[in-house]
């Protein structure tokens, strides 16, 4: 008994991994809250599709520090911006492989050629391989990236040239966002010729520390450590399971039995508990991150100002807190976390009371017992550890003021998909910072370019896109912090979004599992990690 139960233990934890392994090879299983759409990190906008893809898989010409904001260098050594702040030139890494797999075999290193085609892919929807698999690539189009950038020039095989038409003042910080993950130009030539390109989505190949092997949806995700990576300090993990696993409390039971040894989002009335597992460690930091309520613009009776600040003022956030996050949250006024630099203070909420409410909604003449969707996301986020509950709070005040809610979920991707599309009335969704600077927030979440991709509201208000325009144009901080504030009273005051919460982050894992760092905008990076178990 002793035995069958030592060996169904190692292969719970994915210690015996089989495929001929007859050393002692160092494994780590974490526990994902999802599985992910695809593994083209330049189609997706969540933590769950990044985790699987940009944090594993691939590497961007800069990159941030693991644990930090800061960028340094990655896929480029160095970069230099041209005295008008419209030319940046990237000198690439020599000798950096590219993975090898028994579904395509490199025939040279990295090169411009790769990064031209990662960044035309995105830019020109006429170019042969975007042609023959059409996708879109709403962080890129989000930013106006694919505005803003007028050419991609390849100076030598290790130079690459970006000309941009305006200044873009975080245009460094968004090269090394997960989207703009370095693609196989080679890769995506053998799978044109084959008629397979689709699959850049499904078997991916990059540059960085894991090299992807197997993908059962809903189950796992099975990554090698890439033995010929560029930076080989950065890979101490032979074997990296993603157990994908939806179901918090199973996620808990995992990491206690070690079938996991790290795992994401805990439910906020596990973390007392697991804090006190002395096989555990439970590092914790602020959240960069805002969890939040979007009403739909192109949908009636949400294009009403009206009705958006009935609704608004519905809500109790207090309550919502205390029930959902558990101590774990804090009260979100504004549309970015208060740790965001140009954040303003002055902005404060419109009281909770359900009677003005129900006026205002009568003056927009809406009938009582108007029925809605309120879409509540089936995962754990950072900023929202239980949609679900939070959603049936607001079902209960909305019912006071008139408005019946109808609780609405699809699985994770398809959520995110239909969301886009703008299907629904009203949808709980939330997002992490990805790369420090406000722009990131004020731009990507609620700007007119961001209208088919992160602005779920679909909000677009030209005086508030001018504002954030100028703002990005200029790298002069007091001026873009003016120009930021003046748009956070304008986002305010229109109600596209209620601000619900922004949450602590907390991280269990073993105490086998070392150098795991909390990623600043909730990402779950493995290079540089070791499970020494």
């Amino acid at each position: 008994m002793r035995k069958k139960t030592t060996l169904k233990t190692m292969i719970a934890a994915g210690l015996i991994l089989g495929c001929g392994l007859t050393h002692a090879a160092s494994n780590l299983v974490f526990c994902s809250e999802g599985s992910p759409a695809g593994f083209d990190p330049g189609q997706y906008t969540t933590g769950t599709d990044f985790d699987a893809s940009a944090e594993t898989v691939f590497n961007r010409l800069a990159q941030f520090e693991r644990g930090g904001t800061k960028v340094v260098p990655g896929l480029a050594t160095r970069w230099e911006v041209s005295p008008d702040g419209l030319t940046y030139t990237f000198h690439l890494r020599d000798g950096v492989k590219f993975h090898t797999t028994d579904y395509f075999k490199p025939t040279r290193d990295f090169n411009a050629d790769d990064v031209l085609f990662t960044f035309n892919r995105m830019l020109d929807k006429d170019m042969p391989f975007r042609k023959a698999y059409p996708t879109e690539f709403p962080y890129f189009t989000d930013m106006g990236m694919n505005e803003n950038i007028t050419g991609v020039e390849k100076v030598d095989d290790h130079t690459v040239k970006f000309t941009l038409s305006t200044v873009n003042a975080a245009f460094i910080q968004n090269m090394a966002m997960s989207f703009a993950s370095i693609q196989s130009a080679e890769y995506a030539d053998q799978l044109l010729k084959q008629g397979k390109a689709k699959d850049i989505n499904q078997k991916p190949i990059g540059t960085g520390p894991f090299v992807f092997s197997k993908y059962q949806k809903d189950a796992q995700i099975r990554y090698k450590g890439n033995q010929n990576y560029w930076k080989p300090e950065d890979v101490k993990i032979d074997n990296l399971i993603f157990a994908i696993t939806t179901d918090p409390s199973v996620r808990m039971q995992k990491l206690k039995k070690n079938e996991c040894q790290i795992t994401a989002y805990p439910r906020p009335a596990d973390i007392k508990p697991l804090q006190q597992d002395q096989n555990l460690q439970m590092p914790s930091q602020p959240g960069f991150n805002l969890g939040y309520i979007a009403y739909n613009f192109t949908r009636k009776p949400f294009d009403k100002l009206e009705v958006r600040q009935a609704l608004d003022m519905a809500v109790n956030k207090q309550a919502i807190i205390d029930a959902v996050y558990q101590g774990a949250g804090q009260l979100a006024v504004n549309g970015l976390p208060p740790t965001q630099w140009s954040y303003d203070e002055t902005i404060k909420d419109v009281a909770h009371n359900p009677q003005k409410a129900r006026e205002l909604l009568q003056a927009a003449g809406v009938k009582e017992g108007t029925e809605i969707t309120l879409w509540a996301m089936p995962v754990q986020r950072p900023y929202n550890p239980n949609a679900k509950l939070m959603a049936e709070m607001l079902q209960a005040d909305w019912a006071r003021i008139g408005i019946k809610a109808n609780i609405v979920s699809y699985e994770w991707g398809e959520y995110i998909k239909r969301a886009h599309a703008g299907e629904h009335d009203v949808m709980l969704i939330g997002f992490t910072g990805d790369n420090g600077d406000p722009d990131n927030w004020l731009g990507t979440l609620y700007s007119c370019n961001s209208v088919n991709g992160n602005n779920f509201s679909k909000w677009c208000n030209e005086d508030y896109e001018k504002l954030v325009k100028a703002a990005e144009a200029t790298s002069d901080v007091e001026k873009r912090t003016a120009l930021y504030k003046e748009a956070q009273h304008l986002l305010k005051s229109q109600v596209p979004i209620t601000p619900i919460a922004h949450s602590t982050v907390y991280q269990p894992m073993r105490t086998s599992v070392k150098d795991f760092l909390i990623s600043p905008f909730g990402l779950s990076s493995f290079y540089g990690v070791s499970n020494q178990q």
